[in-house]
């Protein structure tokens, strides 16, 4: 195979006009173009109004070794193939099987991993399977009544369900992980082109299925999950776990536990900071969500409407401010949806979500501020949390339990918003005009007002005075980090921390990816699961 790369199309380019380009750029003959396949493509929107599409193809031709002999271009390449190895599995006789808590995208793909290796896996999940999930879910949107174990945070798939469905990452990757996360989605029914987009996303309408269809493999491959399952005690003996409480009612042995547990589960957090388990707090962003219509956004980042080619535009926005702190955004869903993704009774968080057409009529995202120990204090390993905490119970009194909502003009003054202006909220879940200003410490607030007002010089109309805020995002990471040796172990052997509530993964790839990783350790150091010895 060759590999082309930086090849440009106008967006509104035929399939057969790719493959003439392809042949010119190759210097070949029709007939000697085997076969190809789109390996990447790319949105580039510098010479505006003039987008194109920049193609990354895989070409297979006649007389391969001429081809590349003639043709002198640092863009075409031969393509050197390596997929994804797992590794051999070690001797080490397991007691009991693996067990896996959490089924969010690291815990899913750590228990595929090992399930396919034939370890047998059990997953244990505090919240249901995710078609009871998103009935839960929506009459939360619907009714306010919050379901504190199956929620937007809980349940099967993760927090990353009920969001855009990015599967994009920044994670450097020799090992072939990120490509088999990504073939393992489009197993399970994600679409082929999350193969070759370069910012991939599969929306919450086709994770749910996604999820599931994960779930039935591991099944069929004689693993276990076990929903409304959650782990409430730990005990060890000698540095090494011993056995996990389930429901604080029965005990099961466990010899290998996997932690992924996602940002949200501070009850677990509370209850693990009391084992002899290192934890250590770490840095983490708050801020707002802010809306758009997805047309001016479209306007601005391809300096015409989008129309039928071109995908719903994003921004990735970053500001340097005056008193040293940065604000940026974070999570942004093109054509999306703010969310009530709240977990606790009286304290109100939001997210972002997409449905995989992003045909909604607003774009939003986070736009946050980083927070570390010296804004929250340094007292222990919780103190993050408990400063998320405080943030979201004044988002509950901003909102009265409501989503709070507020011009970002309002926001400016530090006045409470009274009406709405052109921009029309669209939220999943009950909102109600406020004040969010009182959220958030003095520095923060001021980092916040000077951050999202400075952006309106990269983004014409960002700082539009009727662009809606709500709040608060106060889950963009893990506020806990669990120390892990380069056999991702804990400080107790056989404890295994993983994905983003632990502090190793910021995203649905990146999170699946760390589950991989462990999978592997653990398949380095034990034979697959034989049954009771």
């Amino acid at each position: 195979m060759i590999r082309i790369g930086q090849l440009k199309m106008p967006v509104s380019h035929t399939p057969e006009e790719l493959r003439r380009e392809i042949i010119k750029a190759l210097k070949i003959k029709e007939n000697h173009l085997l076969s190809f396949r789109i390996a990447r493509r790319s949105v580039d929107a510098r010479k505006k109004p003039e987008v194109m599409f920049v193609y990354s193809i895989d070409a297979e031709v006649r007389d391969q070794k001429k081809v590349l002999t003639r043709v002198r271009s640092s863009n075409i390449q031969r393509l050197e193939q390596k997929g994804y190895c797992p590794p051999v599995h070690g001797e080490g006789k397991l007691s009991c099987r693996p067990v896996i808590v959490g089924t969010g995208p690291a815990g899913l793909l750590c228990g595929l991993l090992l399930a396919r290796a034939g370890y047998c896996p059990i997953l244990l999940e505090r919240g249901e399977r995710v078609e009871e999930r998103q009935r839960k879910v929506e009459a939360f949107w619907h009714t306010g009544m919050l379901d504190t174990s199956s929620n937007v945070q809980f349940g099967e798939g993760g927090a990353g369900t009920f969001s855009d469905g990015k599967l994009n990452t920044a994670v450097k990757d020799a090992t072939g992980r990120n490509r088999y996360v990504l073939e393992s989605f489009v197993k399970a029914g994600a679409p082929e082109e999350i193969l070759w987009l370069n910012k991939p996303h599969i929306g919450t309408d086709i994770l749910r299925d996604v999820v599931k269809n994960i779930r039935e493999e591991i099944l069929s491959l004689g693993g276990e999950v076990r929903f409304q399952s959650r782990m409430t005690d730990l005990r060890a003996e000698q540095g090494q776990v011993k056995a996990i409480e389930i429901n604080g009612e029965s005990w099961m042995d466990c010899g290998v536990l996997v932690m992924a547990i996602g940002h949200s589960a501070r009850d677990t957090f509370e209850m693990l900071a009391e084992k002899p388990l290192r934890m250590e707090a770490k840095a983490f962003a708050v801020g707002v969500r802010i809306q758009h219509p997805q047309p001016m956004i479209d306007l601005s980042q391809y300096g015409r409407p989008r129309g039928r080619e071109l995908p719903a535009a994003d921004y990735k926005l970053t500001r340097k401010l005056a008193n040293g702190r940065g604000v940026y955004s974070f999570c942004m869903c093109p054509g999306g949806y703010v969310v009530d993704a709240s977990s606790e009774t009286g304290r109100t968080a939001v997210n972002g979500m997409s449905y995989h057409a992003r045909d909604g009529k607003n774009a939003n995202s986070a736009m946050v501020v980083t927070v570390s120990p010296a804004d929250y204090g340094s007292g222990d390993a919780l103190a993050g949390m408990r400063f998320q905490r405080h943030l979201e119970e004044a988002a509950y009194r901003a909102g009265e339990g409501r989503v709070p909502v507020q011009l970002l003009g309002d926001f400016c003054r530090g006045v409470p918003s009274r009406s709405l202006g052109e921009v029309e909220p669209a939220v999943r879940g009950r909102y109600a005009l406020g004040d969010l200003k009182p959220c958030f410490p003095a520095e923060l607030y001021e980092s916040l007002r000077e951050g999202i007002t400075g952006c309106g010089r990269l983004i014409k109309g960002f700082d539009r005075g009727d662009a809606l805020l709500a709040g608060v995002e106060s889950r963009t990471s893990s506020p806990v980090k669990i120390p892990r040796n380069e056999e991702c172990e804990s400080s107790i052997a056989g404890l295994y921390p993983c994905g983003e509530g632990a502090g190793y993964a910021g995203g649905i790839t990146s999170a699946a990816m760390d589950g991989l990783r462990v999978a592997e350790s653990i398949i380095r150091l034990y034979a697959p699961w034989g049954g009771p010895r």
